[in-house]
């Protein structure tokens, strides 16, 4: 039986196909026309919607008492409580506070908030497309009715957290391992929910920097965050640290996105929050194990030996080879994985933390599944999911099995898009491609 022809579309249909999955020239000209269509969705977003106060106020008031000379971080109070973020939110925000003349000019934050959205946006547009993107996927960069909530009507922090991470990603992408680190070191000085892609951030390093190079970036990551904190680690460093980095913080169950499935006594009580850090210390483990290690093509026992010993886990040669597998696709797979497992397992998430969530989520589904109707239909069913307000057990639900179906996304995706892939060059080409990209 003859091989079935493939089917023929009409000749303006197929363009559109052809420019829609990126195999025409035209398709490079789709993501910067849905950003400035973007940029006049978010105009008329602050134009026409009201200003919705939640932690502006607060934080300004925090800022006042910076700005007046109070450097002990547990005497820092605003009307929604304490100061509990690290030092870089103190200094971007007392920038804020001066610009929008204490922060009593709030049309003009959501301005600057706005350029930050767009600013944030093109970073996302930017990895999506290193990491080879389809562009019928971009919509979905600008469809989001909460994430332009969280930016231009809220005003929280976690906007610049979130500029930062894709900062970082973007640096890493093109192997600015340098640059990369001091974004990721300002964003986890905004807010210390960064913290949870950390490993990912950590294993990327000692893949693409070896073991000396990576240990170096990771101190400078301790060294920005001491240098920022300066100023308050002379007049109270334990309190400093302590609300800064307050790992034991608990939210309240009314406001949270997710887990509201789970009944109030139980989602406060001690063997629930010990329960999820176990299963994200196991979901790590797995990750870490079989996906994030693919580069080395070692098992992660192989490397602890001679770690322990002080030594290096590769050759010269190894370490360059092992770099050269370091594909934008694998880069960008592990950081978002990381971060949308620590936000599976997270006992409490609020509204503003979408900002993590909304871009991370269709790329991890699409390693997955690279079906447009799937990816569009799980985005849809999570967007539903973020904009119920206040959350149900039937919305938080769909939060949680999301983040599922998005942390499985990532642990499937095949393994030529997640760093198994290895360079067709060798010797001399190898070293002077890789090491020109390590001295960056």
């Amino acid at each position: 039986m003859a091989n079935a022809k493939p089917q023929q579309w009409p000749r303006p249909i197929q363009l559109g196909l052809d420019i829609a999955s990126g195999r025409h020239t035209l398709s490079r000209a789709i993501p910067p026309l849905l950003w400035l269509l973007d940029a006049a969705l978010t105009s008329g977003i602050i134009w026409k919607v009201p200003y919705t106060e939640i932690d502006w106020v607060a934080y300004m008031e925090q800022i006042a008492q910076f700005v007046g000379g109070e450097r002990d971080y547990t005497k820092i109070e605003g009307g929604t409580g304490p100061l509990v973020y690290p030092a870089a939110h103190v200094y971007t925000f007392t920038g804020l506070y001066y610009i929008t003349g204490e922060g009593k000019n709030i049309f003009l934050a959501q301005q600057i908030f706005a350029v930050l959205y767009m600013a944030t946006l093109a970073l996302v547009m930017l990895c999506y497309w290193k990491a080879k993107v389809p562009p019928y996927f971009f919509p979905l960069l600008i469809l989001s009715k909460r994430l332009h909530s969280v930016f231009v009507l809220r005003c929280f922090n976690d906007c610049f957290a979130a500029f930062f991470l894709w900062l970082a990603i973007y640096f890493f992408q093109r192997r600015l391992w340098t640059f990369g680190v001091v974004a990721y070191a300002w964003g986890l000085g905004i807010k210390m929910s960064l913290l949870l892609v950390l490993p990912a951030v950590a294993i990327i390093l000692l893949q693409g920097r070896g073991l000396w190079g990576s240990l170096r970036l990771l101190w400078l990551i301790v060294q920005v965050q001491i240098a920022i904190a300066v100023p308050f680690i002379g007049k109270n460093a334990r309190g400093y640290f302590g609300r800064a980095f307050e790992l034991s913080r608990q939210f309240k169950y009314e406001w949270t996105v997710n887990w509201r499935m789970v009944p109030e006594d139980v989602f406060l009580s001690r063997s629930f929050a010990l329960a999820l850090l176990a299963g994200h210390v196991a979901v790590l483990l797995a990750f870490i194990l079989t996906r994030w290690l693919r580069p080395t093509g070692r098992s992660l026992p192989s490397l602890i030996a001679p770690l322990l010993r002080g030594r290096s886990p590769f050759t010269q040669r190894e370490e360059l080879a092992v770099a050269s597998r370091l594909t934008p696709e694998f880069v960008t797979t592990t950081i978002l994985s990381a971060n949308v497992i620590g936000l599976l397992f997270a006992r409490s998430l609020h509204y503003q933390f979408y900002a993590y969530v909304a871009w991370a989520t269709p790329y991890l589904v699409w390693r997955m599944q690279p079906s447009a109707v799937f990816v569009w239909a799980f985005w849809a069913l999570q967007e539903y999911a973020w904009n119920v307000f206040p959350s149900t057990t039937y919305s938080s639900a769909v939060v949680v099995v999301t983040l599922f179906v998005a942390v499985v996304g990532a642990y499937l995706a095949p393994a030529a898009e997640t760093g198994t892939e290895t360079e067709t060059e060798t010797g001399p080409a190898v070293r002077a491609k890789v090491e020109t990209r390590k001295s960056r």
